[in-house]
């Protein structure tokens, strides 16, 4: 096959096909690198790289270092320093794939990590005969019974579904898409009660809808919903759902956005709440780190911005993409035991490393993260945030 385009089953990054975010200047050498690396992820490895339910982030970390300006060296030695511990993927039943245009085949397998592959390989088939646009339309955003079981699977596995069907559509690759519906397939629609319960309490509510700050410090001053979330286990399935579902629903649904008219300030409004209660999280007795779980809020922010250019997607689902986000967000702000936002910590944060004195002042936090080991999650969300900084 030939490699002049991107298609189902074959990752090729075009210099001028440009994400949202990106810096000037990449170069055709690190173009063919990330997609010969992508293309090698897609073909030999799992989505999870255990049996746990952990994800593989190479997709996610080369994309985002590539838009960054990573060089050639820097793809290869991320993508070397996390291969090691991949794992193949599990073996395609080609009838079970089949079979999955029979709906009630196709929901048999929800849910089960052991068919990702075969999920990918359906998915595959399907974006190559109708394309993309409209497998999205028919399978995450009709409205009906399996898109919003699959919208809600979207929303699973702290984001890692839609931040990997974000990553798809903002850098124009089917493939990824389709790697991001399979892994939306074999995650849980847990929180799918969640979601439905606070758009059916929003319609019946009067009075001016409030904003994303104001429902955090609504949780925050909820002591019960913190008490909730200390359990072993899932701390939102096996915590707040179990016994303060009704008090969480009954905050979330006070978000709502009442016209399309208002999506681009709504959603500069849910990115800076995320970055606001991820990054004033914090200690005053401890070092300043990122919650591990809140920054998923900030890295799956970015692509809200790409959701609203998308022509092929109705007012009505764009409107409803970003109202389930929000609503996850303070969800689970909440199950991290609602911690103190010091806002302080952030305002009065001096660096600890000093700038090289670059007109832009992103430059020298960029260039130290595409050095940085690890499996991508801090490339993202400086990205993140120099995007959100944008808007």
């Amino acid at each position: 096959m030939t490699r002049t385009m991107a298609t189902a089953s074959r990752v090729h990054l075009s210099l001028g096909e440009w994400p949202d975010y990106y810096i000037k200047n990449i170069q055709q050498e690190s173009a063919t690198r990330a997609s010969d690396l992508l293309q090698e992820n897609h073909e030999k490895h799992d989505i999870f790289f255990n049996n746990g339910g952990f994800h593989n982030h190479i997709a996610h970390h080369l994309l985002t270092i590539y838009s960054l300006n990573a060089t050639p060296s820097q793809i290869q030695k991320h993508y070397d320093d996390n291969v090691s511990y991949q794992r193949p993927p599990q073996p395609v039943e080609a009838a079970l794939v089949e079979g999955m245009e029979d709906p009630s085949l196709f929901k048999k397998y929800l849910g089960k990590e052991r068919y990702y592959n075969d999920y990918l390989r359906y998915f595959q088939a399907e974006i190559s005969k109708k394309g993309w646009q409209q497998v999205l339309n028919e399978y995450v955003f009709a409205g009906d019974e399996r898109a919003d079981d699959m919208l809600a699977r979207m929303y699973a596995g702290f984001l890692h579904p839609i931040i990997h069907l974000g990553f798809g559509i903002e850098f124009h690759q089917p493939a990824i898409i389709a790697e991001g519906l399979a892994q939306a397939a074999v995650h849980g629609a847990w929180m799918k009660p969640l979601f439905e319960g606070a758009e059916t309490l929003s319609k019946t509510l009067r009075g001016p809808p409030k904003g994303i700050v104001d429902l955090l410090d609504q949780t925050h001053a909820e002591k019960r919903l913190a008490k909730a979330a200390d359990v072993d286990g899932n701390r939102i399935r096996d915590g707040i759902m179990k016994t303060e579902m009704k008090r969480m629903v009954g905050i979330i649904a006070q978000y709502r956005i009442s016209s399309p008219k208002e999506l681009d300030e709504r959603t500069a409004e849910m990115t800076n709440a995320a970055a606001y209660f991820s990054g004033a999280a914090q200690r005053r007795d401890k070092a300043i780190k990122f919650d591990f779980f809140y920054m998923h809020c900030i890295n799956a922010s970015i692509f809200f911005s790409t959701f609203l250019k998308q022509d092929w997607l109705s007012d009505v689902n764009k409107v409803r993409l970003l109202q389930w986000k929000a609503r996850h967000d303070i969800v689970l702000y909440a199950s991290r035991g609602c911690p103190d936002l010091l806002l302080d910590e952030i305002a009065n944060y001096k660096p600890s490393k000093p700038t090289s004195g670059a007109i832009d002042p992103w430059y020298d936090i960029i260039e130290r993260v595409k050095n940085f080991s690890d499996d991508g999650h801090g490339s993202k969300l400086v990205r993140a945030l120099a995007h959100g900084q944008q808007i």
